[in-house]
């Protein structure tokens, strides 16, 4: 539906590129009846592109016997294992459905485009980044990460949708604590969870014996049930946990240096955002790459723990809350928590070179809008 009017634009304008997220296949063939070239925006990391193509290249799974027995994803600089439950159905077997058939046809569309961009900075993930280019032989230039134009209180607040809670509120509230003593919990803005999880979540915060800011989103249709929240539960958090329903000011928080750990399903902005403050993290991956990305963060970066969660799905289900306060008192308590927070300052502070000028991201924009000046030339 949107390559008509796309191709209108093109047609006005004439502009010198086409950037187009992966999942717009046709966008290749669009910037083609133009003249120019398509570049694919990936939003997730190295790791997950590398690891995701070997797996479609060697499906080492099909030898596996059950779906919870580990097997190593082939050929990658670290070793890495997962199991057949925590990847995509279309990965898991070798019917054809119709969303395999789409996966096919973005990976024809990647191959046909002039290359990639990807939000992603070279010191973060070099092995990979290396691996994509050389190995897998893609042009790619990455300029992440690209939450980092966003310095202002004022841009970091409206960063997303609108807030449901006010910026000098949630300020004021984190101002109150000390250095690194909140967890923030937030899976994004796709992943579901239903009653019983949300409920053994709060159970899982009060054992902690952590301050939180938790970010709970309902469907519309759910808001006004509150099942899931245990009797009592934000009268005995009251000044030690703050519970936002919708959406939250998350790099605002994130930021914020009472903020010291985050819980996370391991979407990519999320993960790059908890990178880019400096937060190790309690990874809790839901599906699509997340598992993948959980990987990255616990197993190369060693930046974070796993909550546990071994099953590819939309609707998260099944950690109890002993996991739950196990995790977060891993990351925001002890020795092993100030380790993890001392290396995820160290990524902290490559992020912001990275985008400034003379560094890695700053050098590879600079670098792909003087190739595609040469190109029009």
């Amino acid at each position: 539906m949107l390559q008509e009017p796309v191709e209108r634009i093109l047609d006005q304008i004439r502009p010198d590129c086409l950037v187009a997220d992966l999942f717009f296949p046709w966008a290749a063939e669009a910037a083609a009846k133009f003249g120019i070239p398509r570049l694919v925006f990936h939003g997730t990391s190295f790791f997950a592109l590398c690891a995701s193509e070997n797996l479609r290249l060697y499906k080492p799974q099909r030898e596996v016997s059950s779906d919870d027995e580990p097997f190593s994803v082939p050929d990658l600089p670290h070793q890495i294992k997962l199991t057949k439950m925590q990847l995509p159905e279309h990965d898991r077997n070798e019917s054809e459905t119709g969303f395999s058939r789409l996966v096919i046809k973005l990976k024809e569309s990647v191959l046909a485009s002039y290359g990639v961009i990807a939000n992603s900075f070279y010191e973060l993930e070099p092995e990979y980044a290396d691996y994509y280019r050389n190995v897998l032989k893609r042009k790619v230039w990455n300029i992440g990460p690209v939450s980092l134009c966003n310095l202002e209180v004022e841009d970091k607040t409206q960063r997303g949708k609108e807030a449901t809670i006010g910026e000098q509120e949630c300020l004021r509230w984190l101002d109150s604590k000390e250095s690194d003593s909140v967890i923030y919990i937030c899976f994004g803005s796709l992943a579901k969870f239903d009653d019983s999880q949300l409920y053994e979540i709060a159970m899982g915060l009060e054992s902690s014996g952590q301050q939180f800011i938790w970010v709970v989103r309902r469907q519309k249709s759910e808001e006004k049930k509150e099942e899931w929240l245990p009797e009592g539960f934000e009268e005995r958090m009251k000044n030690k946990g703050l519970i936002i329903r919708g959406w939250a000011p998350q790099v605002l928080i994130l930021d914020h240096e009472a903020v010291g750990g985050f819980v996370t399903h391991c979407g990519w902005n999320s993960t790059l955002e908890g990178i880019s403050a400096g937060v190790p993290m309690v990874t809790w991956p839901v599906f699509a790459e997340q598992f993948f990305n959980e990987k990255l963060v616990t197993e190369i970066l060693r930046i974070g723990v796993s909550v546990g969660n071994l099953k590819w799905s939309r609707t998260a289900g099944g950690v109890k809350r002993e996991e739950i306060g196990k995790a977060v008192r891993r990351v925001m308590v002890g020795e092993e928590g100030e380790e993890m927070r001392t290396k995820a300052r160290g990524f902290k502070e490559m992020a912001k070179k990275a985008v400034e000028e003379g560094g890695s991201s700053y050098t590879n924009l600079n670098g792909l809008i003087h190739e595609l000046s040469s190109y029009r030339t």
